[in-house]
């Protein structure tokens, strides 16, 4: 997510036009995520961002646009904040576990909506092919950065080498998002805890 400052900065050097439309987007881009994209309306974007039909047409050609830049705009800030938790760990085993905790610990709690890999990727599987090609690139980009972490844990010797960094990725990704639709349609947090502390355990037997 861009901090106070940066955001202040970066809507400085934009132009109006590029302003408006960045409002238009943040205003949109949680109801996108909590009402779904069939469920999301024109109407419910110009309450939000109390313009005439003619201020969204004017900046977008069609609601499809402001959804794809929504997801865009969720995905790159679910993914500053899980660079933040992971920056400054010096292994790792400590970037793995940083990264588990954030879903742990913070991912449940926004008000966005939830996840929206999970919620755009459900909805979209069947029913609207280019959100779903943007969906598999993030999940794409999500297991890399995993496995990455795993490829520079084997490089510098802390994690074993028979490890398959690919395989381990798909295994956290799809167990995190798993226990995301989970706890959040009980609204209970426990799956999420024991995937994690699974997980946890797992990476623990990596360290050699």
């Amino acid at each position: 997510m861009i901090n106070k400052t940066n955001r202040f900065i970066f809507v400085l050097i934009m132009t109006k036009a590029e302003r408006t439309r960045q409002f238009i987007i943040e205003k949109a881009a949680p109801i996108f995520n909590r009402k779904g994209i069939a469920g999301t309306s024109m109407s419910d974007i110009m309450e939000a961002t109390k313009l005439a039909k003619g201020g969204l047409y004017g900046n977008f050609e069609s609601k499809e646009e402001i959804c794809l830049e929504a997801f865009k705009y969720l995905t790159d800030s679910l993914s500053a904040e899980i660079n933040k938790s992971i920056s400054g760990k010096a292994t790792a085993k400590e970037k793995l576990f940083g990264l588990l905790d954030f879903y742990n610990g913070n991912l449940l709690k926004n008000n966005h909506g939830g996840c929206p890999i999970l919620n755009f990727g459900t909805e979209a599987d069947d029913t609207n092919p280019l959100i779903k090609q943007k969906v598999e690139e993030v999940i794409n980009r999500f297991k890399t950065r995993i496995s990455n972490i795993i490829k520079q844990g084997q490089e510098s010797k802390e994690f074993n080498q028979t490890i398959d960094a690919e395989t381990f990725a798909i295994k956290m990704f799809t167990m995190i998002e798993g226990a995301i639709l989970v706890s959040k349609v009980q609204n209970n947090g426990t799956h999420m805890h024991i995937v994690v502390d699974m997980l946890k355990a797992d990476i623990e037997q990596f360290v050699k």
